[in-house]
């Protein structure tokens, strides 16, 4: 199949990323949100980050406006979702949200239209099982910054089949990306390696061991991390974690994968990280 229009739904962090290098790539995109100050905040910040390229001299001043050139914003789902080649759902990870939106999107996307998702834990088997194409639904996970990093985890469902898989990882090579392929398990192979992880740091906390600072610098030190644990999880999103942990404990019903009690606090206060200035660190 010749992929030539994307549609991203879903105009936060990784939606605008995953338009910026669909666009920049040379694909068609239509970003899709809900929110008309949603889209237009993502466009202003690809826009900026278009302009960074140009002032390290990536990308010439044309290419930056043919970029956005192809970028259209849309809050009518349905009609982004009519003319797609691939849609790639990038919206918070909560498995009711996302379930609603691949109805919609297998009620009017093409019939050869693959639909994707950018979750990072929640099954491409059960998201598939509600829709009637199972065979054309895929997990496509990118990594924050979408333009910097080279990993797409390639999930494959149960019933997705080998044509569409080969499909996104040509695609994926496109986007200037490394195509990874994992099964559909609990965390896929990242966030159930990172999760465990970033959750014992945070227990390491709660239980009094180090504080954030000594914590992550024992790993960025010791273990040569660019970004300590505790600093990672800020820029993730402590919601973020929290949702992955529970997708994991539910998922394994495994004790080692039981969120830290300070991460379940730290949520309920509102002090998410980045994204709130208040986090392990405070941000300004």
């Amino acid at each position: 199949m010749t992929v030539k229009h994307i549609s991203v739904i879903g105009a936060g962090t990784m939606g605008n990323g995953i338009a910026h290098v669909s666009a920049q790539a040379g694909f068609e995109v239509s970003l899709v949100d809900i929110s008309d100050e949603a889209l237009k905040k993502a466009y202003a910040a690809i826009e900026k980050n278009l302009g960074r390229m140009v002032a390290k001299e990536k990308i010439t001043e044309s290419q930056k406006s043919e970029t956005l050139g192809r970028i259209s914003l849309e809050t009518d789902l349905t009609k982004a979702a009519s003319n797609a080649d691939v849609i790639i759902e990038a919206v918070n990870e909560n498995f009711d949200l996302k379930k609603k939106i691949f109805q919609t999107i297998d009620e009017h996307a093409p019939e050869h239209a693959i639909l994707a998702s950018n979750t990072s834990s929640i099954s491409i088997t059960k998201l598939a099982a509600v829709t009637s194409r199972p065979q054309s639904v895929i997990g496509m996970h990118f990594f924050n910054p979408v333009p910097v990093m080279k990993l797409v985890e390639i999930v494959s469902g149960l019933e997705t089949s080998s044509k569409v898989t080969a499909t996104i990882e040509e695609l994926s090579r496109k986007l200037g990306k490394t195509p990874v392929p994992v099964n559909d398990f609990p965390g896929f192979v990242s966030n159930r390696v990172l999760m465990p992880m970033i959750n014992e740091a945070i227990f390491c906390v709660h239980e009094g061991v180090g504080t954030p600072e000594h914590i992550d610098e024992v790993m960025k030190l010791g273990m040569a991390h660019p970004m300590g644990p505790l600093r990672l999880a800020d820029f993730i999103g402590l919601d973020v974690c929290l949702d992955i942990l529970n997708v994991l404990y539910d998922g394994f019903k495994d004790p080692k994968y039981r969120p830290c009690p300070l991460l379940i606090k730290m949520v309920d206060a509102g002090k998410l990280g980045d994204k709130t200035g208040k986090g392990f660190y405070e941000y300004h």
